[in-house]
């Protein structure tokens, strides 16, 4: 398992903030991936790439295998206390204009 300064040094390489779900990450990935793509640059900036490509596959890698090893709680408790806000929503944000 990667310690938190691994981790971190990973999403900054990727560019994600402090909070990013998977789909973030994933999105971060492929266009950070699509900007030192090797095949973009000519032989002079080829080796540069493919380091640059190094890390950032080693990077991703690093906080997907983060990700899959997280162990996700289902109890219900856990579940309330992660969306307190839905509450909210279904108060005050849905059907908000039904009285209108």
């Amino acid at each position: 398992m990667a310690n938190f300064n691994q981790i971190d040094k990973a999403r900054r390489l990727l560019g994600t903030g402090e909070t990013a779900t998977l789909k973030q990450v994933k999105a971060a990935y492929k266009r950070i991936a699509n900007r030192y793509h090797p095949d973009r640059y000519k032989e002079v900036d080829k080796v540069k790439c493919d380091e640059m490509m190094k890390k950032i596959n080693e990077a991703y890698e690093l906080i997907t295998k983060y990700c899959a090893e997280y162990s996700y709680p289902f109890r219900e408790e856990d579940v309330r206390r992660t969306y307190p806000h839905d509450e909210y929503l279904r108060k005050y944000h849905y059907g908000w204009f039904d009285g209108i």
